[in-house]
């Protein structure tokens, strides 16, 4: 379970960008005699940046903050502008003319204009320069630790039976803020994180992981910096998947009012103290104070919360601090960076908070590393870095731990052996996985046990695979399932083996002998569970398949993984499908199977994507870069019953990244084509939907086995706007429900060649007339789990099933839970 919780906590890493210093140099001269002019004032204009010249009349200026204009000043002599070149080196001879005329009458009238305002366009007007990412390189240590506590605890729950014997680990209740809280987990991390510019390369060392009651080095890798952090000079900060605007966002005035409100020394530095709130409710915008430097106008320290009223889920309160020094000459880096994040269900339940505490130091600023030091992937934890001792960490830590933080790793261990927090444990593990763990085995999915078709009528399904405690290399899995209609006996078993976890290399093995939809697929939709059990045609398109399986996977490093896949299948129509060859003559034979044998190839590339791991399942966290994946396969005739020889190809692209304030877009586009000779059955069955539960990667408006193709081009996408229209409404703001729009289509052919093995059924056709397309609009975050789409099909209309015409507009609904 904590794998999760430690899930939540973390945030998308930054995007770079990149500056220059700029480099001015020369001598100062009187423009009549030619004599040299020491101690003269050389400045960048419009910046507190500037030097002055020697005894020589020599100067050099130089520096991240430039502007575009150098000006020199003397007493007697005339002022002297001129432009140059930013982020260059140059050289500059400035001739100064001596003064003809007095000074006329200076009049200071006041401005009209908010004080704030011209110090935030100087913060603008720095962000890049004032950004880490303009360094040609740099590297840190950096001590990381998250907390998670529960809070809200009441007087009933600690006098509760279950804690009788227990209740000393409520000693550790800090009642000190406004909501009771026991510490409830902890994790700790030491690493060195590296950084070079051209070209762009990020890397993580961990040395050292401590991680209360869990054993996890896919855990420990979270632990560190790199997916942990908030930029405050990006213009979106991305937190739990939503994009707050930053307040010194490049729009920040559209959404931000800011008031001056002092000036002070912060440590040694002279600063502005700022103060912005949001211009509207309902936007997803941060209330807060920030102290600028009056020189560099760097950040010196920003402390924000989300507004209350920000449409995002599960979340009370969410408040981020962060301070910065000039750990270099005009370089300001983070060394403390601070966030508190109170989960809720409602006000009165308890919920939980979320602390990360991160400091850096030992800073090293422009000494990049050689290519090779980044050749071993991005993150790296060392082997021993979950066994290092006490005295490492008092050694180590760059804070010390408070009296409560230090009593956590052992009260977890007591509190894992408490009945209820073990079944409390249980109860979530078995709704996130569909598994029941007993000892050394697990049974399930339990949302399989009961579906329904119309083959077999009630379908009963019985399954298990041994658990971690039977081992953390091999798996074994089996199951039986029965119809009460068809009286018939399906059953399947299997083995997944690790050869070794790093690189990850594992070798699956599969036999079964069940019920599936024809044209079953990686990605189309479960047929064996309750969901699909609730369906808006006959649930009868199906094939009883014989399947003997074997596939190997490997990760060659980190986002690039391949399969190699060996299957033998024998399909046998049962239902309404059919398979009737067509004969030389035009006649037709009914087939009483049809037996593929393939070998397939797939590789799957996704840059930086990384994974919270099991021991056998991981999830991915997804990457902020595209998905490209392409699979090759080759039909073998004439072994071991085949007798059809074909190949397929198949690209794939897809990409999900953040617009700001619209919110976040998903697209993907597919193409295949298929060479050789193969009946309808073996070529591409395009993933309909016959359920009520929308499907993101199926056509939901399409019947099973609508569409079948040789040769095809597919794409998907999805806008969802997290409320950028609703929340303008007031009577909708406080329900959070948020807008998404689809659009899907496909387009493609059968030869006349393939269409002649084999004839399609009576509710099949082909996509040569024109292409499919589909629209949905819909709302999200109904009752903060609920989706609810009106979908549009758009071509084809006049299609039928069983007699009866497709339907043009349908309504979907899906459960789904986001912040």
């Amino acid at each position: 379970m904590r794998k999760y919780l430690v899930y939540i906590l973390l945030t998308l890493t930054t995007v770079p960008f990149f500056a220059q210093k700029t480099k001015v140099s020369g001598v100062v001269l009187d423009a009549i005699t030619g004599e040299t002019l020491p101690f003269v004032n050389i400045y960048f204009v419009d910046t507190k940046i500037g030097t002055t010249s020697n005894l020589e009349g020599n100067y050099v200026l130089e520096s991240y903050y430039a502007s575009d204009t150098i000006a020199a000043s003397f007493v007697g002599y005339e002022m002297f502008k001129q432009k140059i070149n930013k982020d260059q080196s140059q050289e500059i001879i400035i001739k100064l003319n001596p003064a003809t005329e007095t000074m006329a009458e200076l009049i200071v009238l006041p401005s009209d204009e908010n004080p704030a305002h011209p110090i935030l366009r100087k913060v603008l007007k720095n962000k890049e320069i004032n950004n880490r990412e303009k360094l040609e390189a740099y590297e840190y240590e950096v001590y990381n630790k998250i907390q998670l506590d529960l809070n809200n605890i009441t007087d009933e729950f600690m006098k509760s039976k279950a804690f009788r014997k227990f209740d000393f680990i409520f000693e550790n209740v800090d009642t000190t803020g406004q909501k009771p809280y026991l510490p409830m987990f902890m994790s700790e991390s030491l690493s060195d994180f590296y950084y070079r510019k051209n070209p762009k390369q990020e890397k993580e060392y961990i040395k050292a992981t401590k991680v209360s009651g869990v054993e996890n080095e896919s855990i420990s890798q979270f632990t560190g910096d790199m997916y942990q952090k908030v930029n405050i000079y990006e213009n979106f900060l991305p937190v739990f998947g939503k994009s707050f605007i930053s307040p010194i966002s490049d729009r920040g005035l559209n959404y931000y009012r800011y008031y001056l409100i002092d000036s002070m020394f912060i440590d040694k530095y002279w600063c502005y103290e700022m103060q912005f709130t949001p211009r509207r409710k309902g936007e997803l915008t941060v209330e807060g104070t920030m102290w600028i430097n009056d020189t560099t106008y760097a950040i010196k320290y920003v402390e924000g919360k989300i507004s209350k009223d920000a449409n995002i889920n599960f979340v009370n309160e969410l408040t981020v601090t962060q301070t910065f020094e000039q750990v270099k000459d005009e370089v300001w880096m983070l060394t403390k960076d601070e966030l508190l994040v109170d989960f809720e269900v409602n006000d009165k339940a308890m919920g939980f908070y979320g602390r990360k505490s991160t400091s850096y130091r030992n800073f090293v600023i422009n000494e990049p590393k050689e290519d090779d030091f980044y050749k071993s992937g991005n993150i790296n934890v060392a082997d021993d870095a979950q066994n290092q001792t006490e005295d490492f960490w008092k050694s180590n830590r760059h804070d010390s731990l408070t009296k409560n933080q230090a009593g956590i790793y052992e009260m977890i261990d007591t509190l894992e052996n408490l009945p209820i927090i073990k079944s409390y444990i249980d109860v979530i593990q078995t709704l996130t996985t569909g598994y029941k763990v007993w000892g050394k085995i697990e049974l399930g999915p339990l949302f399989s046990i009961w579906s329904f078709n119309d083959v077999e009528g009630h379908r009963f399904r019985f399954g298990m695979r041994t658990s971690n405690d039977f081992s953390k290399m091999i798996e074994l899995s089996a199951y039986a399932a029965y119809g009460l209609m068809d009286e018939e006996i399906k059953y399947g078993f299997g083995t997944r083996f690790f050869i070794t976890k790093k690189p990850r290399r594992l070798v699956q093995l599969i036999y079964k002998n069940d019920v599936e939809l024809v044209g079953v697929s990686s990605n189309a939709y479960n047929n064996t569970s309750v969901i699909t059990s609730l369906r808006r045609n006959p649930y009868n398109k199906l094939v009883f398949n014989e399947e003997y399986r074997g596939t190997y996977t490997r990760e060659w490093f980190q986002g690039m993984t391949t399969e190699l896949l060996i299957r033998n299948s024998q399909f046998r129509p049962i239902g309404v499908t059919t398979f009737n060859t067509i004969n030389t003559d035009g006649t037709i034979t009914p087939e009483m199977s049809l037996t593929a044998s393939e070998v397939a190839f797939n590789a799957r590339f996704a840059f930086q994507e990384q994974f919270l791991s099991g021991e056998f399942e991981r999830i991915s966290l997804g990457t902020k870069y595209p998905v490209i994946s392409a699979t090759f396969t080759y039909g073998i005739p004439n072994v071991l019953g085949s007798k059809y020889e074909y190949q397929k190809v198949r690209l794939s692209y897809r990409h999900k990244f953040s617009m700001g304030i619209f919110g976040t877009f998903n697209y993907e586009f597919e193409a295949g084509k298929i060479f050789g000779s193969a009946p309808y059955a073996l070529l591409e069955v395009h993933s309909g939907n016959e359920t009520w539960n929308y499907n993101e990667t199926a056509f939901n408006m399409m019947n099973i086995l609508e569409f079948v193709s040789d040769e095809y081009i597919s794409f998907h996408a999805h806008q969802h706007f997290d409320g950028l229209f609703l929340n303008k409404i007031p009577l909708l703001r406080k329900l959070k429900w948020r807008e998404v729009l689809t659009l899907k289509g496909v387009y493609g052919r059968i030869s006349e060649k393939n269409l002649a093995i084999m004839e399609l059924p009576t509710f099949t056709s082909t996509l040569q007339q024109k292409p499919y397309l589909e629209m949905a609009a819909g709302i999200e975050n109904i009752f903060k789990f609920l989706r609810i789409d009106v979908l549009w099909r758009l071509t084809y209309l006049d299609n039928e099933y069983d007699g009866i015409k497709v339907s043009q507009i349908g309504i979907r609904g899906k459960l789904q839970f986001n912040f």
